[in-house]
């Protein structure tokens, strides 16, 4: 069927005289007749070109089946307009039903003034423009639809991709700090420094993985890892990951929390998170030597939890608004530091997933602002078991190939895993780990997913085709860890995913479990 937006007018006239009365009645109102000699070509021109109109005669109507079936086959925004020039005299009840077959019809019996023709030919096309106009809207959301699912997709394409380099440098820096985390443990104060560098690298590490999965954000679709966890810690762990940014502006923080400990359900990384992203939020709009209040209230049945500032504050016709994603109050005051604008949701969404609610209130403009969280004590949801001590865990009777194209990253695993006694072999692409490759004496091979020479799908379905390649433990150790970059290791033959930087007790989990 034709697209455009045609305004002829298809007559099939009663005979050829009649037609050519019409044609010179709608020249002198520039309307454009054109002659169908039968209902069969009119459906024909209908496909071909389209129309404004149809009109045609009653008789030429008689088994008009075709035309029905044309009519049901309009898209959406389409409803033909149809007049049916009845005979002198014609049964109304007759002609009724005919009209009704035919959906949007109007009746004209002949003869017929001038001007009544006129009047429904122009009315008919006026209301036909009118289905032209919705055809175009609606082709216009369709192109603003494609673009947005285009733009999305190129999105998730860049945030994998940053993802995958963000974790690239992570991963030899969580390993070597895991080697000198053993020596350090003996000394308490560089052990807590050890400590610290650790948990930081976690939360970079959760960043990243909130940054790759955006859409999941809006949609709450976030795990959480559930445990008993003291509130205090919490919140010393959030003022940790913001005490640079709130020491850069000299703002003067103050916390008031309760004094006795406070256990209760939730996932301590997440928890912080929320805290510091307020902190964070809180810092980056108050002016220099500004006044943050951090305070917990505790019930038997909730936790209360504020965060206030003295400093921009939030128009009132913004508050609304304030949680949804990139929003920020005002890009271009000078006192606003930038960001993503995804903070705020972020926050919104982990405490709604933990079983609570936030709000905000302020003044309005330079008046300050205050976000209060409460979370129910009770939420009893589902905790991980804690990883056993890497100091239990012994590797001596296995032999592990490694391979990764990221030489720092690959040396410093080695380097770990023969601290725990293994035995290992350390490549750096796809092909030198076929090669050195000896599967009945390797247990397990951790592969790099994104080798330049060989990718380590390829090398898995390489393992999996040999002869006693189905015993070896295949691990994924890669910077892509979306949905579908695990569907494709699965395909591959690998065992297990795992994202840079890796979560060494999971992987001394796995690996012990041989």
């Amino acid at each position: 069927m034709n697209t455009q937006g045609d305004t002829r007018v298809l007559v099939l006239a009663p005979t050829s005289k009649d037609f050519e009365l019409l044609q010179q009645i709608f020249a002198r109102h520039d309307i454009e007749g054109f002659a169908c000699a039968s209902l069969a070509r009119a459906c024909a021109d209908l496909d071909a070109h389209g129309a404004g109109v149809l009109i045609a005669s009653e008789e030429a109507l008689a088994g008009g089946k075709m035309l029905v079936d044309w009519l049901e086959r309009q898209p959406p925004w389409s409803d033909l307009p149809i007049l049916i020039l009845a005979r002198p005299g014609a049964d109304s009840n007759a002609v009724a039903a005919t009209a009704q077959s035919f959906g949007n019809a109007t009746i004209l019996e002949r003869p017929m003034r001038v001007a009544t023709i006129v009047s429904s030919v122009q009315s008919a096309l006026r209301a036909r423009n009118r289905q032209y106009q919705i055809r175009g809207l609606l082709a216009d959301n369709e192109q603003s639809e494609t673009e947005l699912r285009a733009n999305d997709k190129r999105k998730d394409e860049f945030l994998a991709i940053l993802a995958h380099e963000l974790r690239n440098p992570l991963a030899p820096i969580s390993n070597g700090l895991q080697i000198l985390n053993l020596a350090l443990d003996a000394n308490p104060e560089t052990a807590a420094i050890g400590e610290m560098m650790q948990r930081q690298i976690g939360n970079m590490k959760r960043l990243v993985d909130d940054l790759l999965e955006v859409s999941r954000v809006t949609r709450g679709e976030l795990e959480l890892r559930i445990d008993q966890v003291e509130l205090s810690r919490v919140v010393n762990a959030a003022i940790e990951s913001s005490q640079p940014l709130l020491a850069a502006s000299q703002h003067r923080l103050n916390v008031f929390l309760p004094q006795q400990p406070v256990y209760f359900q939730a996932d301590a990384v997440r928890l912080a998170q929320v805290i510091s992203n307020l902190l964070n939020n809180a810092a980056k709009y108050t002016l220099a030597n500004g006044d943050i209040t951090l305070s917990v209230d505790v019930t038997d049945a909730e936790i209360v939890i504020r965060v206030s500032d003295n400093g921009v504050g939030i128009p009132r016709e913004l508050q609304p608004k304030i949680f949804d994603m990139f929003m920020q109050v005002d890009r271009n005051r000078s006192t606003a530091q930038g960001g993503l604008g995804i903070g705020l949701t972020l926050v919104k969404r982990l405490v709604e997933l933990h079983g609570g609610n936030i709000e905000v209130a302020s003044e309005g403009r330079d008046a300050g602002s205050e976000f209060t969280i409460r979370l129910p004590r009770g939420t009893a949801m589902k905790s991980i078991v804690t990883p056993v001590s890497t100091a239990t865990k012994d590797l001596s009777r296995l032999n592990i190939l490694v391979a990764d194209d990221n030489e720092d990253a690959a040396d410093s695993l080695g380097l770990l895993l023969r601290h725990f006694n293994a035995k290992v072999r350390v490549t750096y692409d796809g092909k030198s780990a076929l090669d050195v490759l000896d599967l009945p004496q390797t247990h397990a091979a951790i592969l790099d997913i994104g080798m330049n020479d060989m990718d380590g799908l390829e090398v898995a379905r390489r393992i999996r085709r040999r002869t006693e390649g189905e015993k070896i433990l295949l691990i994924a150790l890669t910077g892509w860890g979306q949905q579908q970059d695990i569907l494709n290791t699965r395909i591959a033959g690998f065992d297990h995913h795992l994202t840079k930087p890796v979560d060494f007790d999971q992987l001394l989990t796995l690996l012990t479990g041989l």
